[in-house]
């Protein structure tokens, strides 16, 4: 019932507005109403589906710059509690089989979202991170991925997909590691049912990629991160 509850919100305030705010950012060149819009109507959805989301940031972010925001995953739920969390509005690293879904890919499109080939070949990843650094310089957007890439069934983190981390270095911005817990018992994966609850987000303090000699020096400490809000549980 609750899914049922989700999807209806979600269509019944998602497709007037994408009727409304498509064509806007396509006249005015301005996603920005159409993602603030998006973003209440995801909370809107969660709300009536009985998801509380409590947030803890354990450091200030500098609002005149651009994160990357690398979270763990383990729900379908996952992208709808964080993307409204976060100071401004992100691009995305998503699977490019989405894109192809009706309206809601066009609107991932419009949103400079960044599509990732499962194929896994370096020149996938190459053209991913090209995309990326290019939307933080040019749109002035955070940067999200969730960075294993699939959901885990038992909450235990995955190995770490390298692409994000291959940004990181690249750009030089400052990495937030995002533990996100609960969402795995509302909404397991596999299932289409969802439960009503509390889904817990603790943002880390920013890690800078500077500091760090090597690529995978970066991903041991942004795992470690991670894995700190992972062994605290959900308080």
């Amino acid at each position: 019932m609750r899914a049922l509850v989700l999807l209806a919100v979600y269509l019944t305030l998602g497709i007037p507005a994408a009727l409304v705010g498509i064509p806007w950012a396509l006249v005015t060149g301005d996603i920005s109403p159409v993602y603030r819009w998006a973003m209440g109507i995801v909370c809107a959805g969660l709300r009536a589906a009985g998801i509380r989301v409590e947030a803890e940031w354990q450091a200030k972010l500098d609002p005149a710059k651009k994160y990357l925001f690398f979270s763990n995953h383990t729900s379908n739920l996952d992208p709808p509690v964080l993307l409204p969390l976060l100071p401004g509005r992100t691009s995305v690293f998503i699977k490019k089989s989405l894109m192809r879904i009706p309206v809601l890919g066009y609107g991932m499109r419009l949103a400079a979202f960044i599509p990732v080939s499962r194929d896994g070949t370096v020149e996938s990843a190459k053209e991913s991170v090209e995309a990326a650094v290019g939307e933080m310089a040019s749109g002035g957007v955070h940067i999200t991925s969730f960075v294993e890439g699939t959901r885990s069934l038992d909450g235990r983190l995955l190995t770490f997909k390298k692409g994000p981390f291959y940004l990181a270095m690249e750009s030089g911005a400052a990495v937030v590691p995002v533990t996100i817990m609960g969402t795995g018992k509302l909404m397991p994966k596999g299932s289409l049912k969802v439960r009503g609850g509390v889904a817990k987000v603790v943002f880390h303090a920013p890690i800078e990629p500077r500091d760090y000699a090597s690529r995978e020096d970066l991903m041991a400490a942004v795992r470690e991160a991670i894995e700190s809000g992972l062994a605290a549980g959900p308080g």
